[in-house]
Order: structure tokens, then C-alpha cells, then sequence
């Protein structure tokens, strides 16, 4: 149904894309009768979902940056729904969910406009979301809409070192204000709210 990969931590954009496209292209070496969809949410039928994993939901929990609350397990609409994320692990020691929420700026805000994959916000892509790590924050909000292209790949480095940057600049109580645009551009995929911040905040569209 799916396979989740992990890379080795990234130095610069450059081995950020050669990590994520060398994993894809040995799985695919190693299992040449398959190929990789690039949709974010589909609906399987019975004889793809007799494996018990295959009905396994949030195999941990995760929290909501705006609010510090730990989120509900997903429950799909429709029972044989399942989707795919494109998760960005950071390292860092600034706080975590001031982080979170300028990712959601940088990155979740232009994803509204980049991401064709709606149905998935069903069950995942919610604003703020991501788990506490060691080293820094998992932001749990993208689909894997950008994880096949380069240029895509690119704009995710690019931009959550521009999270990082406005954590350092911002006034977080302009960010707290700006929390009811962000959320609702990203929760309800309001194209036009997510221009009018795209176009404010000069953020990057590819």
C-alpha cells in the first residue's frame, strides 16, 4: 500500500535532494515491479487491505503547535481511505512550536496553492502539526506532493530555513495574531486566504 522512508540528516539543499532521490531510487531497484504514485490520499479496494497493518492509524501521537494539544487519532470517512506525507524533520534549539508555526507560514500557507491532493485533509495536513524530537521537530502538515521533484524538494529546504530565520526575527505575538489567517488558509484550504498571505508575507510559490 505504502512505504515510508527515512534520509540521513542533510548539510545543504544539494544532499537534501540526493538523499530523498537516492532512497526512492533503490527502492525501486530492489522492487522493479512497482512504481510510485504521487497522490497523497486514495481509496483502496478490499483485496489490497486484507494485510492487519494495513488498518493500523497513528502509530503515535501528534500535537498541535497553535494550541499545545495533543490531536485525535484520525478516523477515515471512508473505511478503505489512506494517505501519504511528506514530513520535514528539523534540527533545532529554538522552541519547537514557535518553529511549527512559521513552517506553517513558509510552508503550509504556499502548499495550499501548490498541492493538488485536497482529500487528504481529511485525515491528516492539519495546521501546527508535529511531534516533539530530540533533535528539534517533525512538521507533520505537507503531503508528499513535493517529495518527486526536484524543485519542490528545493522549496522545501529553502523555506524552512526561512522558518527558522523568522523565529529569530519575528515578533511571535504578530505570529499568535496572524495564527486565525494561517490556520484557516491551511484547515480549510482557502485559496484565496492563502494568496492574500503568499502575496503579504512575499512567500515562495513554485
Amino acid at each position: 500500500m505504502a512505504v515510508e522512508f527515512g534520509i540521513p540528516p542533510a548539510a545543504s539543499a544539494k544532499e537534501f535532494v540526493n538523499h530523498i532521490q537516492a532512497v526512492q531510487k533503490k527502492f525501486l531497484e530492489q522492487h522493479k515491479n512497482l512504481t510510485f504514485s504521487n497522490l497523497s490520499c486514495v481509496v483502496f479496494p478490499d483485496e489490497e487491505m486484507k494485510h492487519p497493518a494495513a488498518h493500523i492509524f497513528g502509530c503515535e501521537p501528534d500535537f498541535n503547535a497553535w494550541n499545545g494539544h495533543m490531536n485525535k487519532k484520525p478516523s477515515p470517512p471512508v473505511p478503505n481511505m489512506r494517505s501519504a506525507g511528506g514530513h520535514v524533520h528539523i534540527e533545532t534549539t529554538l522552541n519547537k512550536r514557535h518553529v511549527i508555526q512559521a513552517c506553517d507560514l513558509f510552508l503550509g500557507v504556499p502548499s495550499v496553492l501548490m498541492d493538488e491532493g485536497e482529500m487528504r485533509k481529511q485525515l491528516y495536513g492539519k495546521a501546527g502539526c508535529f511531534r516533539p524530537k530530540p533533535y528539534g521537530v517533525e512538521y507533520r502538515t505537507l503531503s508528499n506532493f513535493w517529495i518527486f521533484k526536484k524543485k519542490y524538494i528545493e522549496w522545501v529546504w529553502r523555506n524552512t530555513a526561512r522558518a527558522l530565520k523568522a523565529v529569530e526575527t519575528y515578533n511571535q505575538k504578530d505570529m499568535m495574531m496572524l495564527g486565525n489567517e494561517i490556520r484557516t488558509a491551511i484547515n480549510k484550504n482557502d485559496k484565496a486566504l492563502a494568496q492574500d498571505l503568499v502575496d503579504e508575507f512575499n512567500l515562495e510559490i513554485v
